[in-house]
């Protein structure tokens, strides 16, 4: 048994040695706690900084937002619908149909826009449409847009539209799409208005000329910035959604970038800046969904055909 008395626990007073060891173990215990809580509360700040503010924000109405159409809040391209209201309607022929429908194929499998392939489209598109009054567009466009585009708005993104309405900001639709087709659609949503490509009208006829150049691109920026300044808007609180790489000029301009159905280059480019992603669509889609990346030359190519109807039905 005394060989085992290491193994009893022996009863002694506490030395200085023993009392200045507890006290620095107390010590250290009391210093490592509050070092846990000053780490806990900063990944709670940090987890508060993470989180998205309450935006828009009720009131501001020095903020508005800007949204692409095609791809982004309707499902495919306007002109596209468009095109197909026409054609239902005999304003063309199948051999149109089929050219216009190759130049759209030929544009999404290239993903350029050729100069002067462009140059051809857009003065074919403006020679058939001068002389023609806007309103029969727009008359035939209301038709259309009951027919096939209502149902093809995408949810999500109306409802981030409504959320800047109901915030009492201006909502702007921002197209390619001849502004007639643009603005019908924005009316339909109960949105601000629209920017989109603007063919001269002289007392509401078409000149044959274009004011400037396809609203694409950095085209799409330059409106936003004009429109901004005559509204006495500031950038850095307004909002842009776009589906396209082809409108990051656009959506660097403003202080909330949205990528809505996101192309591949505009999903790399959001992700590497940190802006915020929204996808509507069902499933993993491929990255060319519905317009080509030469969004300006497809809706110039639509509205030839669009153009190449209103020629048909006058003659």
């Amino acid at each position: 048994m005394a060989a085992l008395g290491w193994l009893t626990p022996r009863r002694r007073s506490a030395t200085a040695r023993s009392v200045l060891a507890g006290e620095a173990a107390a010590e250290a215990a009391r210093k490592t706690s509050m070092q846990f809580d000053a780490e806990a509360e900063a990944r709670d700040a940090g987890e508060a900084k993470k989180k998205e503010p309450d935006f828009p924000v009720v009131g501001d109405v020095r903020a508005a937002a800007f949204f692409d159409l095609d791809n982004t809040v309707m499902q495919g391209a306007a002109i596209f619908h468009f095109g197909r209201g026409l054609y239902k309607r005999k304003f063309f022929q199948r051999r149109e149909l089929a050219r216009f429908a190759w130049q759209q194929t030929w544009f999404r499998l290239a993903g350029v826009e050729d100069p002067d392939h462009m140059q051809d489209v857009r003065e074919s598109a403006l020679s058939i449409v001068k002389g023609h009054r806007v309103s029969e567009l727009m008359s035939i466009g209301e038709e259309i847009y009951d027919e096939y585009m209502a149902d093809r708005i995408w949810p999500g993104t109306r409802a981030l539209a409504q959320a800047h309405l109901d915030a009492g900001q201006k909502v702007w639709l921002v197209t390619a799409a001849p502004v007639e087709t643009a603005t019908i659609i924005a009316r339909r949503l109960g949105l601000t208005g629209a920017l989109g490509t603007v063919a001269e009208s002289v007392d509401g006829v078409y000149t044959g000329k274009l004011v400037g150049e396809p609203l694409h691109g950095p085209a799409k920026a330059e409106a936003v910035r004009a429109l901004a300044a005559a509204e006495n808007l500031d950038l850095a609180r307004c909002a842009a959604y776009s589906d396209s790489h082809n409108d990051i000029p656009m959506l660097s301009l403003v202080g909330h970038p949205y990528a809505i159905n996101p192309d591949t280059k505009l999903r790399k480019h959001a992700r590497e800046r940190d802006w915020r992603l929204r996808d509507y669509r069902t499933g993993r889609k491929a990255a060319k969904v519905g317009i080509p990346a030469a969004a300006g030359v497809g809706a110039l190519a639509g509205g030839t055909a669009a153009a190449v109807a209103l020629h048909r039905r006058r003659r």
